[in-house]
């Protein structure tokens, strides 16, 4: 039998006997597992659910070449965990932001490196928190239902930014310093992969 037959019969064994944890390892069995959920508490504080989905969002992503792929499910998790309005990626291509991998309504296709708040992120390399987008100078209002948002760059090994996180929430000052910090430690994680 392979180790991945070994190690689901093993699975299948402790899920029948009711036991909360198997000791196993994936190490033991040197296989990579499909995730099928996130685990997280619902009504904890945010700053206790990020510290729970950035280890998981790292496992995600760790090993995993694919950008798109990785953007897509960091969008997954965070639409499911916290309930965002918007969730996705814009990501630099021929000299403008284009939409990559997204969670909500229908977006902006692309955005001019000078224009709303996902390319003052990408320009100035800086993290921007809108408590209200009706106040951000060029605001881009991509739905009407987004109150406030939260942008972070992406970079590349040399610094190079190649694309932004944006996140927005259809309720006003919805974003702290634990989204910015949290949201940067999920950032940091996907910049490992580039």
């Amino acid at each position: 039998m392979s180790d991945i037959g070994i190690a689901l019969t093993y699975a299948r064994a402790c899920a029948a006997s009711k036991q909360i944890i198997c000791p196993i390892s994936l190490h033991q069995v040197n296989l990579k597992v499909m995730a099928e959920a996130v685990a997280f508490s619902r009504e904890a504080e945010r700053s206790i659910r990020y510290d729970e989905i950035v280890p998981q969002i790292g496992a995600l992503v760790e090993g995993e070449t694919d950008l798109v792929a990785n953007l897509a499910n960091v969008a997954a998790v965070l639409k499911e965990v916290f309930g965002f309005f918007w969730v996705g990626f814009y990501l630099e291509k021929e000299g403008q932001l284009v939409l990559g991998p997204f969670q909500g309504p229908l977006a902006c296709t692309r955005i001019d490196f000078d224009k709303g708040v996902c390319g003052h992120a990408y320009t100035t390399g800086e993290t921007v928190v809108v408590p209200n987008v009706e106040e951000f100078p060029g605001h881009i209002a991509c739905a009407s239902a987004s109150k406030s948002e939260i942008v972070l760059p992406i970079k590349a090994a040399n610094g190079e930014v190649v694309g932004v996180l944006d996140v927005d929430s259809d309720k006003l000052n919805d974003f702290s310093g634990i989204d910015a910090e949290g949201l940067k430690r999920i950032i940091e994680r996907i910049e490992k992969t580039l």
